[in-house]
């Protein structure tokens, strides 16, 4: 058995460009690390070796790649279909490269979703629920709303038989129509979704206009959450909803801000620098550059390995003693600016919120999984849960 420990690469062809400016957007003015003057395109030299030693370091027999931006089909099909040559070129017999693209959609014609087809891609497409929370804040570089394009892209990937993992953020104007925003997403059929809090800060500290609030968090949760139970089990997976059902169950989480460590998800930007993660692209967690280094040892560094650390390490006394420590884990450390009920800092941001949903799940869950242990299906699951809920 390999002992390699498995991480994940999350490469930024082009950076932070996008052909959107999102209200919200926590990556625009990244580019400012750039060693180039102008973000561009990764050239095929840094691919080259992003894909040869992804796979080197990789345990196997499945490689996963995740293309991320920015918008990442800014970087052109003729970039992705060099990914495809290349990962076929390096990858031992047997093994597979598994591609994940992270898309607003806008450039998503047929030859792009018949090449994602071909290709096996996974495509995760940014949508905010109904199209008057998604106006409200994603626009394209003309100020122009992009809800109908964006809905028009969900069809067209279905028409070619792919399945888009719905992105939808949670901020200030959706926290109010949780199930506006729900049930547009169920409507666009995509059978997944995942719930992306934004939270962003001025410069005082204190959160933005556009963030989600924690008790709004919480709410819009267990909105959602409620009418997931009762009508959707089988028919639609929500990521939060899944992940929490999976640590209550004796699992463990795959969602690194669940982990009791950071995830080993090092970012790589256009001009090959690497990070420690998304959220933390500056130059205090820049690890190096692939130019001149080895993937594998920035991500087994001494610098990464302590910053995967400092989330278990930097936990507040509030955190260590909450019953929810395991499935929470304190939440994202970029979050963590709040201050904790005895007035310590370091407390996670939306932990009012995270606390009322979790005591709010936690029943409906544990009902679920014995029923299914008694051999229930969805059907039968959601039935009995909405009788015995009708008699409280």
């Amino acid at each position: 058995m390999s002992e390699k420990p498995p991480f994940a690469v999350m490469a930024k062809p082009v950076g932070s460009r996008c052909n959107m400016r999102c209200r919200y957007c926590y990556y625009l003015d990244k580019g400012k690390y750039s060693s180039h003057l102008k973000q561009t395109r990764m050239s095929f030299d840094l691919l080259d070796r992003l894909i040869r030693q992804t796979v080197a370091a990789s345990p196997g027999p499945a490689v996963s790649f995740t293309w991320h931006g920015g918008e990442p089909t800014l970087a052109g099909l003729d970039f992705y279909k060099k990914v495809v040559e290349l990962e076929r070129k390096v990858l031992p017999a047997g093994w597979t490269a598994l591609n994940n693209l992270q898309t607003n959609g806008l450039l998503l014609n047929d030859a792009w979703c018949k090449f994602l087809k071909e290709n096996r891609f996974d495509v995760g497409l940014s949508v905010d629920g109904s199209e008057a929370v998604h106006d409200t804040n994603r626009l394209d570089l003309g100020g122009r709303p992009t809800f109908s394009r964006v809905r028009e892209a969900a069809r067209r990937l279905k028409r070619h038989g792919i399945e888009p993992d719905l992105l939808c953020t949670v901020n200030a104007e959706s926290e109010r129509r949780p199930l506006e925003v729900y049930r547009a997403l169920r409507d666009l059929g995509s059978g997944w979704v995942q719930f992306i809090p934004i939270v962003a800060r001025t410069p005082d500290g204190s959160a933005t206009p556009e963030s989600v609030s924690p008790e709004g968090y919480g709410d819009f949760l267990i909105a959602c959450f409620d009418e997931w139970v009762s009508h959707d089990l089988g028919k639609l997976d929500v990521q939060l909803f899944a992940e929490v059902s999976r640590i209550w169950a004796g699992g463990e989480a795959s969602l690194c801000t669940l982990r009791p460590e950071c995830g080993r998800v090092p970012v790589i930007e256009e001009d090959g620098a690497v990070y420690a993660c998304d959220h933390f692209v500056d130059p205090e967690h820049r690890l190096g550059n692939l130019a001149g280094g080895n993937l594998e040892a920035l991500a087994n560094s001494g610098t990464q390995i302590r910053f995967g650390r400092t989330k278990r390490d930097g936990l507040t006394a509030q955190c260590r003693r909450c019953p929810w420590l395991a499935v929470c884990n304190g939440g994202c450390p970029k979050d963590r600016f709040a201050l904790s009920d005895g007035g310590e800092p370091g407390q996670h941001y939306l932990c009012p919120g995270l606390m009322k949903f979790f005591a709010h799940a936690r029943p409906a869950v544990d009902r679920m999984m014995a029923l299914s242990r008694e051999g229930k299906g969805p059907g039968e699951i959601m039935k009995k849960i909405q009788e015995e809920k009708n008699l409280c």
